[in-house]
C-alpha cells in the first residue's frame, strides 16, 4: 500500500502543516470538531438567548437573566462539528496532458493536490472520501476520519490512470444520491465540458446545501497556446482523432473561445457561491493550496 511520504515530499506537507480548511457554511457532522453546525447544543461558544418554552431542559436556564428580568430564558450555544468532505478526482483523457514547462501531467498534479487536501482534512479530524471518474464513476471510497483511512485514499490516488471522455454534469447526477448529508465537495478537474450544463449540475448541489470548491487544473500551454509551426494535435479522449494544423491560424480563435469559456464558468460560480480556484501545473501544488487556504482564511475572518 502506498504511503503518504511515497507520494508527497516532506516539504509539501510542511507548507500546509499549520493551515486548516474551514467550512464556509454550517455543516452536519457526527461529533465535535472545528466547524459550525446547524444544530444548537452544549459547546463552549455562546450563541444567543431565547425564551423558555415547556419541555426545555431546566438546567439550561440562565438564572442571571432571570434575576434581572424575572423571565425564563434558555442559553443556546454554537455546536461545533466535523466536516464531511468528498474529493472528486477527474481522471479523464484530457487530464493526461503535460506541456514542456510542467514536471507532471494534469492528473499527476491533481492527485498530489488531492493527497495534500486529504492529509490536511484527516489531520484536523474531519472525514474525507474520494470519488474517481472518467466517462463513468470508477471508484467510490466513503468518507472516514481515521489516520489509516488516509493510506487507502493515497493508494487509490497513486494508482489512478487516465481513461476516456468525461461528462461532469452527468457525474454529479449520479453521485448526488450517494452523498449522505450536506458537506463539502471538492472537484479537482480541468472542467473541459459544456459550462452551462456543468453550472446547472453544480447549482443543484448548492441547493442541497453542499459547499462546492473547484480546483481547475490547467497546463500553461492550454492558457497561452504557445505552439509555432505546423503541429499535430491528438485527442487524448478519442483514439485516432488527430489533425495537423498551422497554429498561427488557430491561436486567435482558440484564445477567444477560451476566454469566453472561463468567463462563463467564473460568472456562474460567483452566482452560485462556488469557489473556483485556477491552478497551473508549472506552479508547485503545495504552494497553490497553501496560497488558497491563506486567502480563504482571511476572507472568512472578515465575515
Amino acid at each position: 500500500m502506498t504511503m503518504l511520504t511515497d507520494f508527497l515530499t516532506v516539504a509539501d506537507l510542511e507548507k500546509t502543516a499549520d493551515l486548516q480548511l474551514f467550512a464556509n457554511q454550517v455543516v452536519e457532522g457526527l461529533r465535535s470538531g472545528l466547524h459550525a453546525s446547524p444544530l444548537k447544543g452544549q459547546s463552549t461558544e455562546f450563541k444567543q438567548h431565547r425564551q423558555y418554552v415547556p419541555g426545555d431542559e431546566i438546567r439550561r436556564l440562565d438564572w442571571k437573566v432571570f434575576g434581572k428580568t424575572d423571565r425564563f430564558y434558555i442559553r443556546e450555544f454554537e455546536e461545533e462539528t466535523n466536516l464531511h468532505a468528498t474529493l472528486l478526482l477527474d481522471r479523464s483523457g484530457s487530464m493526461g496532458y503535460r506541456g514542456s514547462g510542467a514536471d507532471h501531467n494534469k492528473l499527476e498534479y491533481a492527485t498530489r493536490l488531492s493527497a495534500c487536501l486529504a492529509h490536511l482534512l484527516v489531520q484536523q479530524q474531519d472525514s474525507v472520501g474520494l470519488i474517481t471518474f472518467d466517462e463513468r464513476v470508477r471508484r467510490i471510497i466513503p468518507a472516514r476520519s481515521r489516520p489509516r483511512h488516509l493510506r487507502v485514499l493515497i493508494s487509490e490516488m497513486a494508482g489512478a490512470e487516465t481513461g476516456g471522455e468525461s461528462e461532469l454534469s452527468g457525474l454529479f447526477l449520479e453521485v448526488a444520491p450517494k452523498l449522505p448529508r450536506r458537506g463539502m465537495l471538492i472537484l479537482i478537474s480541468d472542467c473541459f465540458c459544456d459550462a452551462s450544463k456543468l453550472l446547472r449540475s453544480l447549482a443543484s448541489l448548492r441547493h442541497a446545501n453542499h459547499e462546492v470548491l473547484i480546483f481547475q487544473i490547467w497546463d500553461r500551454d492550454e492558457l497561452e497556446f504557445p505552439f509555432r509551426g505546423w503541429t499535430k494535435f491528438e485527442c487524448l479522449e478519442k483514439a485516432g482523432a488527430e489533425q495537423l494544423v498551422d497554429p498561427a491560424h488557430l491561436r486567435t480563435i482558440y484564445l477567444d473561445n477560451l476566454a469566453r469559456f472561463r468567463d462563463e464558468l467564473e460568472r456562474g460560480c460567483r452566482r452560485h457561491r462556488i469557489s473556483l480556484i485556477p491552478t497551473v501545473t508549472d506552479e508547485p501544488y503545495a504552494d497553490s493550496l497553501a496560497n488558497y487556504l491563506i486567502a480563504r482564511r482571511r476572507t472568512l475572518r472578515k465575515r
